[in-house]
């Protein structure tokens, strides 16, 4: 649908990072700001990151466009009323955040990088470059750019793109939560980064049963029909077993756990294509195909010193999760934590929690870079 001007887009919404001056600027108004800081370049990127907003809501006014403007850290589902194109201002952080908002994948996001790496950056010196710089590897358009690319993606133009992220839902004892998508990765470890992580890994296989709980003929390779399958999560054991353990359930769905494997480790990293070539390709993963709807995974530091069969071990260590896959994890130690897409947002585990991992969150609509 068209509005003034004949662009693609009825409204608008513009989320704006909220810099490290800013925040710092509070903090030093009640005496709590770090006393290394190095505030002129901090204003400096601050000022850029401001001129890149000015900038982009001129360009919105002079195309007719209307539009609302939201800092990142307020930003909430309610103002995503209406809205058919979301702008992320800031960085890759800044469209991390806007994405686990729009957990439908019915609206496309764009990310402009407010204070982009110059060719000047990219030579390497004997003073260092600012390394609090945005590499921008999910934002289509920069402050250099914005001019004529902006107004292109408003007529109809730009690289809408696909990708896919991760679902991932936590079964507790008396409730299952699903968290929002993730469209980089999740990290899952101890809190403390020196203690180690234990969990029991698995992959899932949905199984058949029949209406009084037991299981189907056929239903699986070493299932046995006890019990009944009108257990709630309160009641485990009334759900039908297998060789290894009990059968467990997603969203009513029952699942019988094949392969699995103690870890003892310094916890998971699980990617998405989009998110292989940071984290995951820093703790030596490998880099993906950016539309790929394949997740992958590492466990960090596994130890495997004492394991009967390291080598059967070792190869387990990391892998691809197709996309017809589902991982599952038994938390095994007394806490533990999901980390989503960074370390702002996060969900707490405790001992027992199960959490079933796999490509089927709605994928994200995300305008890409023209190379």
């Amino acid at each position: 649908m068209t509005t003034n001007g004949g662009a693609c887009f009825r409204r608008l919404l513009v989320v704006i990072k909220q810099t490290a001056f800013e925040e710092y600027s509070q903090l030093k108004l009640r005496g709590q700001a770090p006393k290394a800081l190095r505030w002129k370049r901090l204003e400096s990127r601050y000022l850029s990151h401001k001129e890149c907003v000015e900038n982009l809501l001129s360009i919105l006014k002079s195309n007719n466009v209307a539009f609302s403007c939201v800092n990142r850290v307020e930003l909430d589902r309610q103002h995503l009323a209406d809205v058919d194109l979301v702008v992320a201002v800031g960085g890759d952080g800044t469209v991390l955040s806007a994405a686990h908002f729009l957990d439908h994948g019915t609206i496309p996001l764009l990310g402009i990088n407010s204070d982009p790496m110059s060719a000047e950056d990219l030579i390497v010196k004997k003073k260092k470059s600012d390394e609090r710089r945005s590499h921008g590897a999910l934002c289509a358009v920069t402050n250099n750019n914005m001019d004529t690319a902006v107004p292109k993606i408003l007529f109809g133009g730009g690289k809408l793109t696909t990708r896919a992220r991760i679902q991932c839902i936590v079964k507790s004892t008396f409730s299952e939560t699903r968290l929002v998508p993730a469209l980089n990765d999740l990290l899952i470890a101890n809190p403390s980064p020196a203690a180690v992580s234990r969990f029991r890994m698995g992959w899932l296989r949905e199984v058949d049963l029949n209406p009084t709980g037991s299981l189907r003929d056929g239903g699986g390779t070493g299932l046995s029909p006890v019990g009944s399958a009108k257990s709630s999560l309160a009641d485990p054991q009334l759900l039908p077993r297998t060789q290894d353990g009990t059968v467990t359930r997603f969203g009513g769905v029952p699942f019988d756990v094949e392969n699995s494997l103690n870890v003892w480790s310094s916890g998971m990293w699980v990617s998405t294509a989009t998110g292989s070539s940071a984290a995951m390709a820093a703790a030596g993963g490998k880099v993906m195909d950016i539309y790929s709807s394949d997740l992958q995974y590492l466990i960090r530091e596994h130890m495997i010193e004492n394991s009967p069969n390291k080598e059967e071990v070792r190869n387990l260590d990391r892998g691809m999760l197709r996309s017809d896959q589902h991982l599952h994890l038994r938390w095994n130690s007394q806490k533990g934590r999901i980390f989503i897409d960074g370390s702002h947002l996060m969900h707490n585990l405790e001992l027992g929690d199960e959490i079933l991992i796999d490509s089927k969150a709605p994928p994200l609509a995300l305008y890409s870079r023209v190379d």
